[in-house]
C-alpha cells in the first residue's frame, strides 16, 4: 500500500494582509494531481488543515471540493486528524457524513480509544494498514491538576499523559493486527516475523525533542516547558511510520528515518522562503498469501519492504527578503524585474543615512513591475524613533502612546498641529480596542 503524509496546510492564512487563496488552490490541485500520478492508497493529512478555528467560506469550500475530487479518484481512504490551529468540533461536525466517502476524520480525543484506531484496507487485495489517527492532545484530555504543582511537574505529566495516549493507541492497533491475522489464512500469526505483518501507522500534532523550526513561521510553543517535547525513544516500537505535524521544516525525528513532519506545503513567511517544501510518500510491500495447490497449505511470501521518499512541491507564490542600503535594494530589485518575477518582497533598510521616503522610491523602482512589496522595515526609522532614553530601554517598556509622541518629536511637528494628530491617533486606538473586544 502506498500513503501520502502532509500536515499543516493552514488554508486560509494571509501573509501581511495578503490573502493567499490561489497558492492554496494550486497547491490542492498539484496534492490531487500527485496522488493521481502516484497511485496513492492512503491520504494522511496531520493537523492543522485550517489556520483558524473559524475559517471563512472561501477556505471551507477548498477543503471540501478537495475532499470530493479525492473520494471520486482511485485513493481509497482519507485521514484527518485536527491540529491547535483546527477547531475540533468543527473538523467533527461533518465526519459522519465524510464517513460516506470513506474520510476519517479524528477532530479531538474519543471517549472510545479504539475509534481512534483505523483498519484501512485496499480493495480486492487483502492488504491493509492500521492507523493511530491520534489529534492535537490538548492539555485537559491528558493531564490531571493538582494543587500546588510547579511547572516541572505540569510539564512532567503533559509529556507522561502523551506517552500513554500512544501506547494505548498502539496496543489497540497490535491487537487489531492480531486479529486480522487470526481471521486470514495461511500461517499462523505467530510464523509470520513481526516485521512483515500489517503495518502500524501513527499521527500526531507536537513537538519532538531536538526539532527544527524557523523564524517567522508562526508555530507555537504547544505546552509549557520543553519538558513535554517527546523524543523518538518515547513513541511505541511497534509504530512502522509516524507522520507527525506542527512544525513547518520537513525533518526527521532523532534520526529514526520512519519517524518524519512533512513539513507545510507552502512558505507560511519569508523565514520559510528558501525551504524546499514537500510530501512524504510512504510505500508498504507486504506479505502475499498463497496455499499450496497439491498439499493445501498457506504460507507467507514475497520480502517485506519500506520505502520512504520525500516529493517536492511546486513553489506557487515566490517570496523573496532583501535588505541593504537603498542602492543595493534598487539593484536587487532590477535584477528580479530582469527574469521576469512575480514575487512578494519583503524589504529591510539597513543603511545608516535616514531616508524618509523609503517606501515612495521603491515603489517608484517598482514601477511596471508585477512585483508586489508585503512588507518594508526602516532600522533608521525605527531607532530614531525610539531615541532611547537609556541603554537598556526596549519598545515593550513604551506603550503607544508614549511611541506616537517620540514619532512626533522625532518628525518634528510643530506644536500647533500636534492636538489635532493626537486626537486622530486616539480615535484610531479607540476603534482598535473596541474592534478587539466586542
Amino acid at each position: 500500500m502506498k500513503l501520502l503524509h502532509t500536515s499543516d496546510w493552514h488554508l486560509g492564512r494571509s501573509l501581511y494582509g495578503r490573502k493567499r487563496y490561489d497558492e492554496f488552490t494550486a497547491f490542492l490541485d498539484w496534492l490531487y494531481h500527485t496522488i493521481a500520478t502516484e497511485k496513492v492508497d492512503v491520504l494522511l493529512v496531520a493537523g492543522d488543515i485550517f489556520d483558524t478555528g473559524t475559517p471563512g467560506n472561501r477556505a471551507q469550500e477548498l477543503y471540501y471540493r478537495f475532499l470530493c475530487r479525492i473520494a471520486g479518484s482511485d485513493c481509497r481512504h482519507i485521514v484527518i486528524t485536527a491540529g491547535n490551529h483546527d477547531s475540533p468540533s468543527f473538523l467533527n461536525a461533518p465526519k459522519e457524513l465524510l464517513r460516506v466517502l470513506d474520510v476519517h476524520v479524528i477532530g479531538t480525543v474519543t471517549e472510545n480509544p479504539e475509534d481512534e484506531v483505523l483498519v484501512l484496507e485496499k480493495d480486492g487485495t487483502g492488504e491493509a494498514v492500521i492507523v493511530c489517527a491520534v489529534p492535537y492532545l490538548r492539555d485537559k484530555d491528558i493531564r490531571t491538576v493538582a494543587a500546588g504543582e510547579s511547572a516541572d511537574d505540569k510539564s512532567r505529566k503533559l509529556r507522561e499523559g502523551v506517552l500513554e495516549h500512544y501506547a494505548q493507541a498502539v496496543t489497540i492497533a497490535e491487537t487489531k493486527r492480531a486479529e486480522l491475522l487470526k481471521a486470514r489464512p495461511g500461517p499462523a500469526a505467530s510464523a509470520i516475523p513481526a516485521e512483515n505483518r500489517i503495518p502500524i501507522i501513527a499521527m500526531g500534532h507536537l513537538f519532538t525533542a531536538g526539532a527544527k523550526t524557523v523564524d517567522g513561521d508562526g508555530v507555537r510553543e504547544l505546552y509549557v516547558g520543553s519538558l513535554a517535547h517527546i523524543d523518538k525513544d518515547g513513541f511505541p516500537p511497534a509504530i512502522d511510520y509516524l507522520a507527525l505535524g506542527h512544525l513547518h521544516v520537513p525533518q526527521i525525528v532523532g534520526g529514526a528515518e520512519h519517524m518524519r513532519y512533512s513539513g507545510s506545503p507552502i512558505a507560511m513567511g519569508f523565514g520559510e522562503a528558501k525551504q524546499e517544501k514537500s510530501v512524504v510518500i510512504v510505500k508498504f510491500k507486504q506479505q502475499t498469501i498463497q496455499s499450496d495447490p497439491k498439499t493445501g497449505l498457506s504460507s507467507a511470501t514475497t520480502a517485506p519492504e519500506t520505502t520512504i521518499t520525500r516529493l517536492p512541491v511546486p513553489t506557487f507564490q515566490l517570496l523573496v527578503s532583501i535588505s541593504g542600503t537603498l542602492a543595493d535594494i534598487i539593484a536587487k530589485i532590477n535584477l528580479l524585474q530582469l527574469e521576469p518575477s512575480s514575487a512578494w518582497l519583503e524589504i529591510e533598510y539597513t543603511g545608516t543615512e535616514l531616508v524618509g521616503n523609503l517606501r515612495e522610491q521603491i515603489e517608484e523602482a517598482l514601477k511596471d513591475s508585477t512585483m508586489e512589496v508585503l512588507r518594508i522595515k526602516n532600522r533608521q526609522i525605527f531607532n530614531r524613533v525610539l531615541h532611547r532614553i537609556h541603554d537598556t530601554e526596549t519598545l515593550d517598556d513604551l506603550n503607544e502612546h508614549e511611541v506616537f509622541r517620540r514619532c512626533l518629536d522625532a518628525c518634528k511637528i510643530a506644536d500647533s498641529d500636534r492636538p489635532e494628530m493626537l486626537e486622530s491617533y486616539n480615535e484610531i486606538i479607540n476603534a482598535l480596542n473596541e474592534n478587539e473586544n466586542p
